[in-house]
């Protein structure tokens, strides 16, 4: 590992830098190899892989094919058990050929079956849940309203745009505070 591998990956760019150095170096191809490939110019690589460069999203999926690679292992490091994502943050890319822009949230991991749900809730009572089977990771993109949501022993106050991931294994809770809370949640079985 080398030095610009521990700097913390605090920028999309850091991310996608990192992302690709690792995904090079275990592929084992060149600089000039995964270019080719990928139908881009060596020196666009490597400014991607010091974090200089500022990819489009069509940059990135040829990277990703290049590499063999699904999209989101360039911008999803490996992360703590509870993620709290604010709605206009997160490792954010832009299409160079339209006015389209991705955040990857989660990714799913290999071998995960994943349920999504639409969930609405009122204030008055909270849903607190026991924990499913184990290995269980839930996420929720709030849409609308204002919540408490996460481990019970420590939910995070979520409001419109607002993602959180967690341990669905440990008991937690989903807690509207305002009058027509609504979202989305999705729950990764391994």
């Amino acid at each position: 590992m080398t030095e610009q591998d521990m700097i913390p990956e605090s920028t999309p760019q850091q991310a996608i830098a990192a992302g690709l150095r690792r995904e090079r170096a275990r592929s084992g191809l060149s600089l000039t190899e995964v270019a080719r490939r990928a139908g881009i110019a060596k020196s666009t690589l490597s400014q991607l892989e010091s974090g200089s460069g500022n990819p489009s999203i069509e940059t990135l999926w040829a990277l990703c094919t290049a590499l063999g690679i699904p999209f989101s292992s360039l911008l999803d490091p490996p992360q703590p058990q509870v993620r709290v994502i604010r709605a206009g943050e997160g490792p954010e890319v832009a299409s160079s050929t339209s006015r389209y822009r991705a955040t990857l949230l989660a990714a799913s991991p290999p071998n995960v079956r994943r349920d999504l749900f639409r969930i609405t809730a009122e204030p008055g009572h909270p849903r607190d849940s026991d924990p499913h089977l184990h290995g269980i990771v839930e996420h929720v993109l709030l849409a609308a309203g204002r919540a408490m949501v996460g481990p019970a022993e420590d939910p995070a106050e979520l409001h419109p745009g607002d993602y959180i991931c967690y341990p669905g294994d440990r008991p937690h809770v989903f807690e509207a505070l305002e009058p027509g809370t609504w979202g989305m949640l999705a729950s990764d079985y391994t």
